[in-house]
């Protein structure tokens, strides 16, 4: 399995397991605490869920917190059955509150995310764009996207190779996306819409028309594939390689 799919499994099981445990450590406090109470204490494992997992996590995190309500803390316990009106409607009220609150947690977060990713990514843009500007060697240019992609891609290895092209690889195109190629007898390019091909693909670098090489990028097997912005950021990143090579004079491949 791999380390993506363990961590979604294991964001799983603390949906389910965390509010359980919550209704299960209020137990010995269910004479003393009203249902309200106890189920503004479950909705608050809820968000905590949400807010570190996905929307099928918050979903689950809601449902176990009704199920632990209606088992632990209302009577008969040990029972799925509520014999009190008030309690039937709480336990209502907290699976929808859960399943709303869950959801807008989770979209709170990756609002965050996203603007936290803009910031990240105009930051590589930016510090790129000085490097060329200071006068540094084209080299150190490549070299500088050359680290940039493999964190920003969260690839294994990237190597930069000079010159004309060699061999038929996948290659990130401009606009993002991954083209595979033509099969013989095909009639359009064939893409890989969810997770890297095996092997190397190619991002070309390509200034003032010309071009002067391309990035070998070499992903984790079955890693998926980045977001769109990431991959468009790295076609970013791979013209201002281009870029500087063309400006510092380098003869191209004919």
């Amino acid at each position: 399995m791999s380390g993506y799919r363990l961590r979604q499994l294991l964001t799983l099981i603390a949906a389910v397991a965390a509010p359980f445990l919550t209704a299960l450590a209020l137990v010995p406090f269910r004479t003393d605490l009203s249902p309200a109470n106890a189920a503004l204490v479950l909705v608050v494992a809820v968000v905590a869920v949400a807010a570190v997992g996905t929307r099928a996590a918050g979903v689950l995190a809601a449902l176990s917190a009704a199920v632990g309500f209606d088992l632990l803390l209302t009577r008969p316990y040990g029972h799925f059955a509520i014999t009190d009106g008030e309690d039937v409607r709480t336990a209502a009220l907290l699976l929808i509150v859960g399943l709303i609150v869950s959801q807008l947690a989770v979209r709170v977060r990756r609002l965050e995310g996203a603007v936290i990713t803009d910031e990240s990514h105009l930051s590589r843009l930016e510090a790129t764009s000085r490097l060329a500007e200071d006068g540094a060697p084209p080299e150190a240019v490549v070299e500088h996207v050359r680290r940039d992609l493999i964190d920003l891609l969260e690839l294994r290895d990237c190597r930069f190779v000079y010159g004309s092209l060699i061999g038929r690889l996948p290659r990130l195109e401009h606009d993002g996306g991954l083209w595979l190629g033509l099969e013989p007898g095909d009639a359009e390019a064939t893409y890989w819409p969810e997770r890297w091909p095996d092997g190397e693909t190619e991002l070309r670098a390509v200034g003032g028309g010309h071009y002067y090489g391309r990035f070998l990028l070499d992903p984790f097997p079955g890693h998926p594939l980045p977001s769109r912005q990431a991959r468009l950021v790295a076609v970013a990143l791979a013209a201002q390689a281009g870029a500087a090579l063309d400006t510092s004079g380098l003869a191209h491949p004919g």
